[in-house]
């Protein structure tokens, strides 16, 4: 069987990559299907008055990015590009990329520090994570000898630290320390080996569990990060990728790139059961808190669109139109916006969630992946 990654990669990654990452009969090309025309008259609203239409616009050139002076106060959105291993740095005011900043090979997920002192970029080819200042965009520092690090997660204690290692068939745990100094350094405590293809992780509110996804063994995983011992491993539903946790620590959801659905099961109990499929659309992916301890959103990335899910009824009560195969997400802190990576486009996509229709959509790299941004609706 063909791995996400191995397909995402290849030299056709523009024409392949929907079908592999989904892994769903019949689809053979990035579908466009579901996609909203960006309107050329912006909301009224802050953000898309003074946003740039940058649909069709070329990307900044390194001159005008380099004299821009961005958005006094106002920390930048940040979106990875995968195939040409950079970070876009977007003005949030103009909506427009102001500069691309180079990582390791592959990158593939952004993750925030617990003390928002540092954006991490994972390089999963590269076994390095790039360390980038979430205020100002720049560069801090590259840290070396992380094998894999294809999705990451810190423990909101700061304590641990996990990594995926999608290529490699492991996960992580390591140990944070912080020193007097400032800034963090990782040893690894224990490395547990997998089924095939782990994807994605989240740690309970805790800092006690970490839960895994196992993309080609159609599994979910848990790890005790006390003992790093593993708790149970079960099977799921077809390509599990991206999982969230409830507010209250219960219910585990499942994003099934290779279904419709999106899988909740109880983790109160050892092992977990499975309480619900909640069909979403096709290629359920990747999640983002609503910030309102109750709702989630997922991106579908085969039927290109984002439902909201309400994570006490588990049921989906709104849905949104994603043009080219939604991916990572992240959202204004009024919530009036979601920010998504349009994978098969190349594109930022921004949604206006009360009008439910893309408004604006900006130029970036080679397929988009990780989107983060400081000034966020809450992670819960």
């Amino acid at each position: 069987m063909i791995s996400r990654r191995s397909c995402v990669f290849s030299s056709a990654a523009a024409l392949l990559v929907a079908a592999c990452d989904a892994r769903v009969p019949g689809v053979a090309a990035p579908s466009t299907a579901g996609s909203a025309p960006v309107p050329a008259s912006s909301p009224a609203s802050s953000l898309a008055a003074s946003a740039v239409d940058a649909a069709s616009a070329p990307a900044a050139s390194a001159e005008s990015a380099a004299s821009s002076p961005g958005a006094p106060g106002r920390p930048p959105i940040f979106v990875l590009n995968s195939l040409d291993a950079t970070i876009s740095v977007i003005d949030p005011v103009t909506m427009t990329e102001l500069r691309r900043l180079p990582t390791g090979k592959e990158p593939h997920h952004l993750y925030l520090s617990p003390d928002e002192k540092s954006l991490l970029v994972a390089n999963a080819v590269g076994n390095t994570i790039t360390l980038v200042d979430p205020r100002t965009g720049q560069i801090q520092r590259t840290m070396t000898d992380i094998i894999d690090p294809y999705q990451l997660r810190f423990s909101p204690d700061m304590k641990w630290f996990v990594t995926a290692a999608n290529r490699l068939n492991h996960i992580d745990i390591y140990r944070v320390t912080r020193p007097a100094a400032g800034g963090f350094e990782l040893a690894l405590a224990k490395r547990t080996a997998t089924g095939k293809t782990p994807s994605h992780v989240i740690i309970d509110t805790k800092s006690t569990v970490v839960y895994g996804s196992i993309q080609d063994d159609d599994q979910i995983t848990s790890i005790d990060l006390a003992t790093q011992t593993t708790r149970w491993t079960v099977p799921s539903g077809k390509m599990p990728a991206d999982v969230f946790l409830s507010a209250d620590d219960k219910t585990l959801f499942v994003g099934l790139t290779g279904d419709s659905v999106v899988e909740a099961y109880d983790v109160s109990v050892n092992p977990p059961k499975l309480v619900k499929r909640i069909p979403t659309g096709a290629g359920a992916h990747a999640f983002r808190a609503w910030g309102d301890k109750r709702h989630v959103l997922v991106s579908n990335r085969v039927a290109n669109t984002i439902s909201r899910i309400d994570t006490q009824t588990l049921t989906v009560v709104d849905n949104y139109p994603a043009p080219s195969g939604p991916d990572c997400m992240d959202l204004s802190p009024d919530r009036k916006f979601i920010f998504v990576a349009s994978r098969w486009a190349g594109k930022l996509t921004v949604i206006d969630t009360e009008q439910k229709k893309v408004v604006r959509q900006i130029n970036v790299g080679k397929s988009p992946h990780g989107v983060w941004t400081l000034e966020h609706a809450g992670r819960l």
